[in-house]
């Protein structure tokens, strides 16, 4: 068997990483810089915490902030039309996954142009040109977009995510300052760290997986269970943790894919607009148990991650152990468990069922999924 792992080319970690990013530019031969990020973020002071490092730097610069939560295919064209007015050479992506994933989507764009309809981009798309020079500056810890293949848009008019795995769109950098992390809202923190969790987890179990993807989860899995519950509590220590951990998490699931946990998630955010970690985060415990019925000798891995004491247990009883070590950690984190509570409706369970069923991510799940088996798990989780 053949396994491929596509890494991106450069990356720094760690409080003040930023204060590499004029050096890089310069060094790459940048001459004009598209920010890309939000309002939320620019009216915060963290955007400005970028800014200021690019003008110390005299490094040219336009400013496009309109990025919003899930961002719509209408989003993503309004940024490409402000990267082709700015004339930019490079982009530079403040912001969580929503702002890191349009990022993607407009530089992809800009060099493959045919492609501009959007929609055509679902699934791996035959690009034939890397994306614009992407650097990427995550805010949370959660998609780990800094460092992936994968991107994730909106569309509103078939209520649905089009999920795009595209080698072409990785960020040629990655700065993980957490500085930039630190200020989010902790509700925020504890969402984005759920659906590191599910990529480390989903990653782990998931067809493609193998020793290189493994080593990965499992160590993203160790780093976050053990500092999710401290960065929620605003340990700064916990919270630079998380940045790395996030990124391993990254770095394995972007090569070997994820599973219907993702799937689910991605049409609870289409169609009720639930923030994707939340969403993650409502259907991990649920997929998990039914996912273990084909996985479970992975699942003693798992809770030896998380420190739990599997001595003596058999593998049936490690999956039930795993299932509560989620729910006593999303307990923790005060985190929504059932779809009731974000107003989904019972009359909405058929669509969301077909769409996940065709969702790109389905294939990679370790047990093979009918629409009946994903209508039996929402109904669970209502």
């Amino acid at each position: 068997m053949i396994n491929r792992i596509i890494l991106n080319e450069t990356s720094y970690f760690g409080p003040g990483a930023r204060e590499k990013l004029v050096p890089e530019i310069t060094k790459r031969g940048y001459k004009k810089v598209l920010l890309v990020t939000d309002e939320t973020l620019m009216k915060c002071g963290v955007a400005k915490k970028v800014i200021d490092t690019l003008e110390a730097g005299h490094i040219d610069y336009q400013i496009f902030d309109q990025i919003k939560p899930d961002p719509s295919i209408d989003n993503c064209k309004e940024g490409i039309e402000a990267c082709k007015k700015a004339k930019a050479d490079c982009i530079v992506a403040v912001g969580g996954g929503s702002v890191i994933d349009s990022a993607k989507c407009i530089g992809i764009v800009m060099e493959n142009p045919e492609f501009s309809d959007i929609r055509s981009l679902e699934g791996t798309a035959d690009t034939k040109h890397r994306s614009l020079p992407l650097i990427a500056m995550p805010t949370t810890s959660g998609t780990a977009a800094e460092v992936t293949i994968n991107y994730v848009i909106t569309d509103p008019e078939y209520e649905v995510k089009r999920v795009c795995v595209d080698p072409n769109d990785i960020p040629v950098l990655a700065i993980v300052d957490t500085d930039l992390m630190a200020e989010a809202p902790v509700n925020t923190i504890a969402a984005t760290g759920m659906d590191a969790l599910t990529h480390a987890m989903e990653g782990y179990i998931t067809k493609g997986h193998w020793v290189m993807s493994d080593m990965f989860h499992l160590k993203a899995m160790e780093m976050i269970y053990e500092n999710l519950p401290k960065a929620a509590e605003k340990n700064r220590k916990a919270i630079d943790n998380m940045g790395i951990a996030q990124y391993i998490a990254g770095m394995g699931f972007s090569n070997v894919g994820l599973g219907i946990v993702h799937s689910l998630a991605h049409q609870l955010g289409a169609l009720y607009h639930v923030p994707h970690g939340f969403s993650c985060a409502l259907f991990l415990p649920y997929v998990l148990k039914w996912n273990g019925q084909v996985a479970k000798e992975r699942y003693r891995d798992i809770a030896k991650a998380f420190k739990a004491d599997t001595e003596g247990l058999s593998d049936d009883e490690c999956v039930d152990l795993v299932v509560q070590k989620v729910r006593d950690l999303e307990s923790t984190l005060k985190l929504k468990t059932h779809l009731s509570e974000y107003g989904v409706k019972k009359e909405d369970f058929d669509k969301f069922a077909k769409q996940a069923l065709v969702d790109p991510c389905t294939s990679g799940n370790p047990r093979e999924v009918t629409e009946e088996d994903l209508l039996e798990i929402i109904k669970e989780a209502y």
